[in-house]
């Protein structure tokens, strides 16, 4: 992804603690190494528990993510949808609205 599609908190966040960026970017790393998910499907887990917590920015990389690991946009909007029983219909809304912001501005 271009630097100027990065939020500018986060690339002030990687400027000012290149350490601790770098260390959080080996730990995700690290767990995607671990175990037998492709990298779509761990996207999707993702964004799913971005959503679940509420973070517009998660939602927003992670959905990019999930795209560029080859998800399709009724994918992406299918891993929210399954959530609506369990962090309920305005949070999935919410989440969707999001969604959108990356999908349709791809």
């Amino acid at each position: 992804m271009a630097e100027k599609q990065l939020p500018q908190n986060y690339v002030r966040f990687r400027s000012r603690y290149k350490h601790l960026a770098g260390a959080i970017d080996a730990l995700g790393q690290a767990a995607r190494d671990e175990g037998p998910l492709d990298d779509k499907s761990a996207q999707l887990i993702q964004l799913a528990a971005a959503a679940s917590s509420r973070s517009e920015g998660a939602v927003h990389s992670h959905a990019r993510r999930a795209r560029d690991a080859g998800a399709s946009d009724d994918e992406i909007r299918h891993a929210l949808l399954l959530l609506v029983s369990t962090i309920g219909f305005p949070a999935v809304m919410a989440a969707l609205s999001w969604v959108d912001d990356v999908l349709e501005n791809a």
